[in-house]
């Protein structure tokens, strides 16, 4: 009997080998690289059901354009000559109107209403373990009329969708935080929302994978496939062939090169992001997102992790200061008397999210392959989305009616 081989050691290929575990299945996975440096480890480690409008929504456009007039903007494309870009972006184009936002709700809604309960679950089993799962939910700041009125109308649109929604004047956000003062004209708050540490997620699961005898194979390039039939039987790689009986794709920002090998097509794009860990001093106690600068800060007691910016770009390891600069500025705006010095290069953390055009992931089967299926595009939420995408795939594996629905995620939507 063949393992069920997982491609993609960050927390989705994570989650999707724990579920699989829990069927009874033996579980391997391959990883490109150390498995620790991936988005898993440096994002704002949130958990937001109340994020149910994808990245491709209306307005979206026009925010981008004048966003890439600043080199410290939230948002940039780096110009190139690249034909999967400019379709990604004409995709992208397509995609950002109020039907396809009115359209994904429901899907979006569901699977992350779904990982949530799925992490308190998870919690419940297995302990705190460092993971510091945090059920305080999450402070949408604004500073300016234009934030207030984007903000508020958004609040109307997830109370009208059943989430729990609070608007909040700038005395209740001071209630929320006592230690710092606050620049905010106001708050959208949302109470069902959570937050937890990611690197200590990441670890306490991979040593937990192991434990439980999921062998585990890093630094390996995928080369190729082998195939038979409708079927995948093994992952070539630069360091041997792997065989496998189930292949489960999770590797991100990479999962469109192995769609390609594949020989089909998934619209993937790399949407870097960066962040950084400082003393928090005075110490912040409320996740919240700085919307304006569209900078997410998560507290963890002693520390607390500033991260933003979405740079299309085919540099994934090249550090723009410029970007990390208009992350650190945000702080002083928002809380003045935060004592915050601009981290060292070393403290300094990018990595590539994986975006498809629409703003939805990838999940279930792959066309062609009766044996393969994808779990990957998240984009800013794979670690909100992780636990569900897992135990979907699990699912899948078994012929098991999935625990919400999947038609807003199916892999073969643009062939």
């Amino acid at each position: 009997m063949k393992p069920n081989l997982v491609i993609g050691g960050g927390i989705v290929g994570l989650y999707t080998a724990y579920y699989l575990l829990q069927q009874g299945e033996e579980v391997e996975i391959l990883d490109q690289g150390e498995m620790e440096v991936n988005c898993s480890t440096g994002n704002a480690g949130m958990i937001v059901p109340s994020h149910i409008v994808p990245l491709a929504s209306p307005g979206m456009i026009a925010k981008g354009f004048s966003w890439m007039l600043s080199s410290k903007s939230p948002f940039y494309i780096q110009p190139r000559l690249d034909r999967r870009l400019v379709d990604w972006c004409m995709l992208f184009y397509r995609h950002s109107t109020l039907q396809h936002v009115k359209k994904s709700i429901p899907s979006l809604k569901a699977l992350s209403l779904l990982s949530r309960q799925l992490y308190v679950d998870f919690v419940a089993e297995h302990g705190d373990n460092g993971i510091q799962l945090q059920e305080k939910g999450l402070l949408m700041l604004y500073q300016t009329k234009e934030g207030e009125k984007e903000e508020r109308e958004f609040s109307h649109l997830a109370r009208a969708n059943g989430l729990q929604v609070e608007v909040l004047g700038s005395e209740d956000i001071q209630r929320l935080e006592p230690n710092v003062e606050v620049r905010a004209r106001g708050g959208i708050y949302f109470p069902e929302d959570a937050h937890l540490s990611p690197a200590d997620l990441h670890r306490y699961l991979k040593g937990y994978l192991i434990k439980r005898g999921v062998k585990i194979h890093t630094n390996r390039a995928v080369r190729g496939f082998d195939k038979q039939g409708d079927m995948v039987t093994a992952v070539q790689t630069d360091k041997g062939s792997i065989p496998c009986g189930q292949l489960m794709i999770c590797a991100g920002a990479w999962s469109g090169d192995l769609a390609k090998m594949l020989g089909f097509r998934l619209p993937m794009m790399g949407g870097k992001g960066y962040s950084f860990e400082l003393p928090n001093q005075p110490q912040l106690q409320q996740a919240s997102i700085l919307t304006e600068a569209r900078v997410s800060q998560s507290p963890y007691g002693p520390k607390v992790r500033f991260g933003g910016t979405m740079e299309i770009s085919n540099q994934p390891q090249k550090i723009n200061l410029n970007r990390v600069q208009g992350i650190f500025d945000a702080i002083s705006r928002y809380y003045p008397d935060f004592r915050a010095e601009f981290p060292a290069d070393q403290q300094i953390w990018s990595g590539l999210r994986p975006c498809s055009p629409d703003g939805l992931p990838y999940i279930g089967k792959s066309p062609r392959w009766t044996n393969v299926c994808f779990g990957t595009g998240h984009s800013m939420m794979g670690l909100s989305l992780a636990p569900a995408t897992g135990k979907l795939l699990a699912q899948i594996a078994h012929h098991q009616s999935p625990s919400c629905p999947l038609e807003g995620f199916v892999v073969d939507r643009f062939c």
